[in-house]
């Protein structure tokens, strides 16, 4: 689509920092990341999807002045527009539009989102994610010669990655792409919830979210709603 907007200014510089992290790590596991922003008002969500997880990841920021636009872009290009110190500091340019991928067009709805009960803490999870490395590694090198093939450490990793965390439906897999991609933090207080809509799930921090298609839904298309939490 086209968009008037072409230049971008943050409320914060570091809000242009955490964004460039954010995007970095994307880029890390797809080099040829691309990302759908949309903006409401002085809000801008930025969704992309790093394909070792399978899942979206949102991460927001503020933007000094309001826009209204929604488009998917090079997570790469508006990585490098973006200025986080210096007199430039806080701003950056949005990218010429790029032809989507599949997963930009089904998105999470924009309400009806409700906390679910049963998710650890941050410590517990944490824990958590450390014992399913472990297990990986321990299995993986038990392997004899002739199965050290790729299909079956993907077939490992899936069984490992998959389990559900304590009590409640979200796959573990979940919370090892908030640890990737920076949205787990390890401070006391850190607050972290478990939403749900319709066929979705939602881990939310207040660093970014880690939304997934619930575990037998029907796909649909839909808008997350912009918010500053993430």
């Amino acid at each position: 689509m086209t968009v008037s907007v072409q230049s971008l200014r943050f409320a914060d510089a570091r809000e242009a920092a955490d964004l460039a992290a954010f995007l970095g790590r994307l880029l890390h596991y797809d080099r040829a990341a691309a990302v759908r922003l949309q903006s409401g008002g002085g809000a801008l969500a930025v969704f992309g999807r790093p394909p070792s997880f399978d899942v979206l990841a949102i991460r927001a920021a503020r933007l000094a002045d309001a826009h209204d636009f929604d488009v998917t872009v090079s997570a790469g290009e508006l990585l490098e527009s973006l200025s986080a110190e210096g007199p430039d500091a806080g701003t950056g340019v949005l990218p010429a539009p790029v032809t989507g991928p599949p997963w930009a067009g089904v998105l999470p709805p924009r309400g009806g989102w409700a906390e679910r009960p049963g998710l650890p803490d941050p410590a517990s999870l944490r824990a958590a994610l450390n014992a399913a490395v472990t297990e990986f590694r321990t299995r993986d090198e038990a392997l004899p010669e002739e199965l050290r093939t790729r299909a079956e450490r993907d077939r490992i990793g899936h069984d490992i990655w998959s389990r559900t965390v304590a009590a409640t439906e979200l796959p573990l897999r979940a919370v090892h792409a908030a640890q990737a991609l920076g949205f787990l933090r390890a401070a006391p207080g850190f607050p972290v919830a478990l939403l749900a809509a319709g066929g979705w799930l939602r881990l939310r921090t207040p660093y970014g979210s880690i939304a997934l298609r619930r575990a037998g839904a029907a796909g649909g298309l839909g808008n997350l709603a912009v918010s500053v939490r993430g």
